[in-house]
């Protein structure tokens, strides 16, 4: 019986005494007020009842957004528990969950790149490996990685790609593992490779631009044409890091172990994980800053660098050390200014027609002519594919230059220091093949170039990318072996332009 009915029987029940009663005037007064007051209380409870409950209806729509023409899946985002703690809070670092997929036999090669960016109690997230690790006798997994988990076992699995590996089924359900954990808070899962470097300061940069509550897959394609022919163009590549909203995560993960089987003869964990972001109809939302491999370094986008790969299999990025201490420089840099690291700049020298192009906390090139930003902005073609062939990259390249002569003088990160008050950097830039040029018959005086730049401002990149400008205010006479460098915003009608 509902509610409305019940309320009039009441009040039928009552009506009907009363009238009884009116039409026996033989009935007591007394007995008349007392059926009066009985009626008024009971329309009065009815009434707080029925005002309880649709009070209760309204704030249970309100709390869960309901509506009967609502797509299901905002049913299932509304019960997101991250939602319901500092929903409004800005993104941090303690918001992202990281998986990171690796093996037990390699973990220990690889783990000098993770432990390069991975700050214990801070960040949060596991190294997932398909078996225990191998280790020493003595030896106990290191505080300096994320703690390790070993994944489920995967051989019931289809897995019908004939060059691939069944281990890509074990990279493919890191996200449900990870995500079945249950972890608190959580708004973003990142995945990414055991040699996959991230750059956590920018990461929260990106992430924090988007809304959480909603599906995203972000990451960008590979920087090579051959990766993206061949498995596709909107895909998520895994080694370069790739991340995926809580709610996104939430409906990825219930259909996961069935595009596992059903695309068993797709090749790598990313492709099939694309293929369930294409059944659930979420397309890649692009960031450059992600990068598949590690060839955008004296040309990277204006835009926050988040993440490097395949930095084993390169070399290192700054010749005079090893990968490992080339890596740790390129960080320290980094970790000074996040997100100024390699940021261009452009300034030319008109007393001798230079050019200096500051990729700031990597390198600073020195033309000896007067070149376009266009082309300062163009990536020589030093590097190759992943397999080694030649095929064309998704950034445009130009050819090295066969005159070493003309080619521009390169100069390495050395050093870098705080400027004093927290409000810049001083780095400083050491020529790199003076001997090479000396042999050439075209050395050259200048063997450092030193830069001030003040700290670079997060919320700057909330606003259009722009390319900061920059002046030499030391170094430009003859037979001066040190340039001096400021780097700052531009003028609002400011343009690079060759003098």
């Amino acid at each position: 019986m509902s509610l409305a009915s019940s309320f009039l029987k009441v009040h039928q029940y009552y009506l009907t005494k009363a009238w009884k009663t009116l039409a026996f005037p033989t009935i007591k007064l007394t007995n008349l007020l007392s059926l009066f007051l009985k009626t008024s209380l009971a329309l009065c409870t009815c009434f707080i009842i029925s005002l309880f409950f649709y009070l209760s209806l309204s704030l249970y729509h309100h709390n869960y957004n309901y509506s009967p023409f609502q797509h299901p899946y905002h049913f299932i985002i509304s019960h997101d528990p991250s939602t319901f703690e500092n929903n409004n809070e800005p993104t941090n670092i303690s918001h992202i969950v990281f998986g990171m997929g690796g093996s037990a036999k390699s973990w220990q090669d690889h783990r000098h790149y993770t432990e390069v960016w991975w700050q214990p109690n801070v960040t949060r997230g596991f190294m997932w490996l398909e078996q225990e690790p191998l280790v020493l006798a003595k030896e106990t997994w290191p505080e300096t990685l994320p703690p390790y988990k070993v994944s489920g076992v995967t051989s019931s699995f289809m897995y019908t790609n004939k060059v691939g590996l069944q281990f890509a089924i074990h990279l493919a359900r890191i996200l449900k593992e990870t995500f079945q954990l249950g972890l608190e808070n959580v708004r973003w899962f990142v995945m990414g490779d055991n040699d996959t470097v991230f750059f956590t300061e920018n990461l929260v940069t990106v992430l924090a631009k988007y809304d959480h509550n909603e599906m995203y897959y972000i990451e960008d394609n590979s920087e090579s044409v051959e990766q993206n022919v061949a498995q596709t163009y909107g895909m998520a590549f895994g080694g370069g890091g790739f991340a995926i909203s809580y709610p996104l995560a939430e409906v990825l993960v219930k259909i996961l172990d069935g595009c596992i089987n059903r695309y068993a003869v797709l090749f790598g964990s990313d492709q099939k994980v694309h293929a369930c972001m294409s059944e659930i109809g979420v397309q890649l939302t692009k960031e450059p800053g992600f990068h598949q491999t590690d060839g955008l370094l004296a040309a990277n986008p204006i835009a926050p660098l988040v993440s490097l790969h395949h930095l084993h299999a390169s070399e290192p990025l700054f010749r005079d050390t090893g990968r490992v201490e080339s890596l740790k420089r390129f960080v320290s840099a980094y970790k000074m200014d996040p997100g100024r690291i390699l940021q261009k700049s452009i300034c030319y020298d008109p007393n001798r027609n230079w050019t200096f192009s500051v990729s700031w906390g990597y390198n600073v090139e020195l033309y000896r002519s007067l070149e376009t930003s266009i082309e300062l902005q163009t990536t020589f073609k030093t590097f190759q594919t992943w397999r080694g062939y030649e095929d064309p990259f998704t950034f445009n390249t130009r050819p090295v230059i066969p005159d070493q002569c003309k080619r521009p003088v390169v100069f390495f990160l050395d050093q870098i220091e705080d400027g004093g008050l927290g409000e810049w950097t001083e780095s400083s830039y050491k020529i790199y093949d003076n001997v090479l040029l000396e042999k050439s018959n075209c050395s050259l005086e200048v063997q450092y170039v030193n830069v001030t730049a003040s700290y670079f401002r997060p919320e700057l990149w909330k606003k259009a990318p722009r390319r900061q400008c920059c002046d030499i205010i030391k170094g430009t006479d003859e037979g001066s072996n040190v340039v001096e460098i400021v780097i700052r915003g531009c003028h609002q009608f400011e343009s690079v332009t060759p003098p």
